[in-house]
């Protein structure tokens, strides 16, 4: 098919720069009195001078407890429209913590109030920064970096153009592999799951998950089985699983209520780790993520020690030991069966809460 369509062009151009403002002898600094400053060297980005203002005992009464921290435009009789982000290093790792950003381009205009940013005093709580866990303040040195965004020529909108262009179907690939499955066409191998039969191609297999390709086509007994037995799974389990193998997607669900949703899925995880299908184990962990609630916090929590899934642990740890229900968890027939079987998770969350009571 041939279609036609007219395009234009608005275009805009940026500079991006980033400044890191060292603050050495942070300890020698405090005390010098509100809405006192220490200034950055100036720094160009896009053309403009701009420097870093940091107030070591908070810039008014109100932030006596904050340090505060502002970007300042200094070109004098201009304005221009920028981006950036305010943030802290951490010293011990390296890593950079955003504290404070506007993503959204803005007018900054020399003299009047919109020249600085953020617009309020509180940037960060004095004891947090200075906690040893923070890892913000080491040798006495303290590193604030701001990372800016700058709009340096505006261009007009170009005149509207003629494009032809030829449509390209989305792809079929997974649809056409899907019925390959539900066709059995070609089927070289039944795995006998329960009491049911269950075709697939042994070739497809290899191909997306090297346990198959071990079984299928290794030195594992299997290899020139025409039928396997595959046990401690459900049918129905071991089908939705065939079915993330060929078209990389899981079954449509939405038939399902929430516990057997849950249960499904996570059922789905055990297979994914049993089979190596890495993309499919994550894709669970990331469906759990997001149906975390007291309930389930303490399953999911020891699901995700028994599996190695290390990141859906550490959201489960920071829920819990986050969340104001926490005695409603530890109710839970969950956290009776995490205490059971995974002793040693347990140590995780309380460390957690420790540290979380201290800040």
């Amino acid at each position: 098919m041939r279609s036609k369509k007219t395009a234009s062009r608005y275009t805009v151009e940026l500079e991006q720069g980033t400044h890191s403002f060292e603050i050495v002898g942070y300890s020698l600094k405090k005390g010098i009195g509100s809405c006192q400053f220490i200034r950055s060297g100036t720094f160009t980005v896009g053309g403009y001078e701009w420097c870093i203002r940091f107030y070591p005992d908070g810039n008014g009464q109100k932030s006596t407890d904050f340090i505060s921290v502002y970007l300042e435009f200094l070109s004098k009789n201009c304005e221009v429209k920028a981006a950036y982000d305010l943030r802290l290093v951490n010293l011990a790792t390296g890593m950079l913590k955003s504290v404070y950003s506007e993503t959204n381009l803005r007018v900054f205009k020399y003299g009047e109030i919109s020249s600085f940013g953020p617009r309020y005093a509180s940037f960060m709580r004095r004891t947090l920064l200075e906690e040893e866990a923070s890892g913000y303040i080491k040798n006495d040195c303290l590193t604030i970096e701001c990372a800016l965004t700058v709009i340096v020529n505006e261009s007009k909108v170009s005149n509207p153009t003629v494009v032809s262009e030829i449509k390209v179907p989305p792809s079929e690939l997974s649809e056409h592999f899907g019925k390959l499955l539900v066709e059995e066409e070609g089927a070289d191998v039944t795995f006998i799951v329960g009491k049911e039969k269950i075709a697939a191609h042994k070739i497809i297999l290899a191909t997306r998950s090297s346990v198959f390709k071990a079984e299928l086509y290794g030195q594992m007994k299997e290899k020139r089985a025409r039928s396997i037995t595959v046990e401690d799974m459900q049918p129905d389990v071991f089908r939705d699983l065939l079915h993330f193998i060929y078209t990389d997607s899981l079954p449509d669900m939405e038939d399902l209520g929430d516990e057997d949703y849950y249960e499904i899925i996570s059922l789905l995880l055990v297979a994914a780790d049993r089979y190596a299908m890495d993309r499919m184990k994550l894709l669970c962990e990331s469906i759990l993520c997001k149906n975390l609630d007291v309930k389930t916090v303490a399953t999911t929590l020891a699901l995700a020690d028994q599996h190695n899934c290390n990141s859906l642990k550490d959201v489960c740890v920071e829920f819990i030991t986050r969340s104001d229900k926490m005695d409603a968890v530890v109710e839970t027939e969950g956290y009776a069966d995490l205490k059971r079987i995974c002793p040693s998770v347990l140590v995780d969350v309380f460390e957690k809460a420790s540290k979380l009571r201290r800040i």
